[in-house]
């Protein structure tokens, strides 16, 4: 609309240049026609703009919860005009003799009712009221009420065979968003000179994620690895490499455990005062930036980039380093600002800042003059809200750093950097990764679990799955290749995605490869048992794309009606995710979607075979087109999630 009004005007102006002379106005010929070329390019952008978001939207899912959202929240404002802000509740019935959603709004008006106006009415008379309102609409059968007032909706059963034959033509499209906003997702994060470990899987795999879920719904996405590349650590690195391999800054050395190089230097930082000594002289001489010492850094920080970028390949990784030392140069303004401002206290010689509501305060600046992690934290902050002006900011960080990471957001707050009504900062907390003795997750020997070593031990037990199925009789090598890492990393992906991430979860390589129950290994097999259907009729993708655009998908069995409604509720469940950014309720709808299709497969025949040749007599074009829209969205799913499945299992 705001185009459309814009596009008028434009022309409007367009038509009053080319007047200039009647109103008696005599501007240079230059500066018209100029004035007139940037008001016609503007129009033109305006133009295909306009055109390219019909197209869009027309292509687009539509959230059928949102649609009746605004069909019931226009019923109740036509009801009851005088109330504001009254409440909205929209959900899916759990139960078919229930309908196909619910309103149940009726309760909470019947209590402000009471409170503001004093006025007793049943939830059942509000409920009425309501539905004696709805507008016309192309989605809503009929309404019922029952019980105490819930509003019962049934969909028309042409317009979910519409969206249906959408979803089949156009794909799966992510439901407009409105305006292109900008999301920097902080993920993974490990630190340098050590090995990523088991507890840097949950960030990894779930800020993947997110940002797979952001970018499908149209945000322009930063995804920054803020790696722990900076510090005093770095002191005792370099000065063991200046003894070990003395001619580092010409022969590149061979660190080939880069884990145990760091062990040998934390032993002799330790144990030898000495080296101690040089040790800080080294990070004095970092920080100062002199070259001989930034190439020691360097090539210690690429040692572990190779060995962090391994990882990152096994499990489709994408991400742009931004760790500390990026921020390093920003440091002394962000402490000057809070200076500035009055915010910073001395304590025995530190600069510390307190926020209100928090106990414990942010040390900006140490007494030896160095700054902290707070210090770091609150300069990337700065650069992520004001330089790269990110709408909304997501840090994947493990529940142990709330309290320090909802301390840096409120000063952050504090000193005027953003608005929380109009930018969203959050802490996308986790729970840890336990063993299965329901302890953190451990080696025998009481070690941190190298994440390397669990890759390659879920890559063995899923080549050892599929031999004990006897899949190695029956794919071809490359495709049980193909198998094995689908398989492998999936499960790993899923099995933590799967869970809440609020919560703790236990590591199993047995129930995550379990092919029954709520796994990836069960809903891979089951995608690529729905996309061997069509296949095994002899109906190719293009037969099936003819199929879509002509075929009216029937709706008529219940099973039917049932997996028709479960397909289109993915914009519903993805809209959700965007706002609490919980992705388990993905991989929940995900089973329920695969455990639908299940039931209508087992009551409705897509082919129909002769019982004692084995020859197809009839197929069911609808049925099969109710397979592919299935798989359609859970291959979506899968790609938002990470997990990427084969045609052959």
């Amino acid at each position: 609309a705001f185009q459309e009004n814009e596009i008028k005007l434009l022309t409007a102006e367009i038509e009053r240049l080319k007047n200039f002379g009647c109103l008696g106005v005599s501007p240079s010929l230059e500066v018209l026609r100029d004035e007139n070329a940037k008001l016609k390019y503007r129009l033109n952008f305006l133009r295909k703009s306009l055109q390219e978001e019909r197209s869009k939207t027309a292509k687009s899912m539509i959230n059928i919860n949102s649609c009746l959202q605004e069909i019931f929240g226009a019923a109740i404002q036509a009801a009851y005009p005088d109330l504001e802000n009254p409440p909205l509740v929209v959900t899916p019935s759990q139960q078919p003799k229930f309908g196909d959603y619910q309103c149940n709004s009726a309760m909470g008006i019947t209590q402000i009712l009471l409170k503001t106006k004093e006025q007793k009415v049943s939830p059942r008379e509000i409920a009425e009221k309501i539905a004696k309102n709805i507008p016309a609409n192309e989605c809503i059968e009929k309404v019922e009420i029952a019980g105490p007032g819930f509003i019962n909706v049934h969909l028309r059963k042409d317009f979910v065979s519409k969206q249906l034959s959408s979803l089949l033509v156009n794909g799966v499209q992510p439901p407009a968003v409105g305006k292109r906003k900008k999301v920097v997702v902080d993920f993974s994060s490990p630190n340098i000179a050590k090995e990523m470990h088991v507890g840097h899987l949950r960030s990894t795999i779930i800020g993947e994620s997110m940002c797979r879920l952001f970018e499908f719904a149209g945000y322009d996405v930063l995804r920054l690895n803020h790696l722990g590349d900076w510090g005093t650590q770095f002191g005792m690195l370099i000065a063991h490499l200046q003894d070990k391999f003395p001619d580092y800054l010409t022969v590149s050395p061979p660190i080939g455990d880069l884990q145990a190089f760091y062990k040998e230097s934390k032993r002799r930082f330790d144990t030898e005062e000495e080296f101690k000594k040089r040790a800080y002289q080294c990070v004095v001489l970092l920080q100062s930036k002199n070259p001989d010492f930034i190439k020691a850094w360097e090539l210690i920080c690429d040692v572990s980039r190779k060995e962090f970028q391994k990882i990152y390949n096994c499990l489709d990784i994408t991400l742009i380093e931004r760790g500390e030392s990026f921020y390093h140069e920003m440091m002394k303004d962000i402490v000057k600002e809070f200076e500035d401002k009055g915010y910073v206290q001395v304590d025995d010689g530190r600069k510390i800042v307190f926020v209100p509501g928090f106990p414990v305060p942010l040390t900006i600046m140490k007494s030896d003059g160095g700054y902290t992690y707070d210090t770091s934290d609150l300069a990337a902050l700065k650069h992520r809200l004001c330089e790269e002006k990110a709408d909304i900011l997501i840090y994947v960080v493990d529940s142990g750093q709330s309290v320090h990471l909802q301390t840096v957001f409120a000063a952050g707050q504090m000193i005027g950097w953003y608005d929380p009504k109009v930018t969203r900062v959050a802490h996308a907390a986790f729970g840890v990764v336990l063993g299965e003795d329901k302890k953190k997750f451990k080696t025998r020997s009481g070690d941190t679990v190298r994440l390397i070593d669990l890759l390659e031990e879920g890559l063995k037990r899923a080549m050892d799955k599929l031999k004990d199925k006897e899949r190695d009789k029956v794919l071809t090598a490359e495709e049980l290749k193909a198998a094995q890492t689908s398989v492998a990393f999936g499960c790993i992906k899923y099995a933590d995605l799967s869970h809440n991430r609020l919560n703790d979860y236990v590591f199993s390589f047995d129930k995550m490869l379990d092919d029954r129950g709520n796994t990836a290994a069960y809903l891979l097999y089951a995608f690529t048992r729905i996309r061997a259907i069509a296949r095994l009729a002899s109906i190719d993708e293009q037969m099936l794309r003819k199929a879509a655009r002509e075929e009216v998908l029937i709706l008529d069995h219940e099973k039917e009606w049932k997996l028709g409604k479960c397909i289109l509720r993915f914009p519903e469940i993805l809209q959700k995710i965007l706002e609490d950014l919980l992705l388990h309720t993905l991989c929940d709808y995900l089973y329920e979607l695969a455990t639908t299709f299940t039931e209508f497969y087992d009551n409705c025949y897509c082919v129909e075979k002769d019982r004692q040749s084995g020859q197809i007599v009839k197929v069911n074009m609808w049925r099969l087109l109710l397979c592919e829209a299935t798989a359609t969205v859970m291959a979506k799913g899968f790609d938002i999630l990470g997990i990427k499945p084969v045609q052959r299992m």
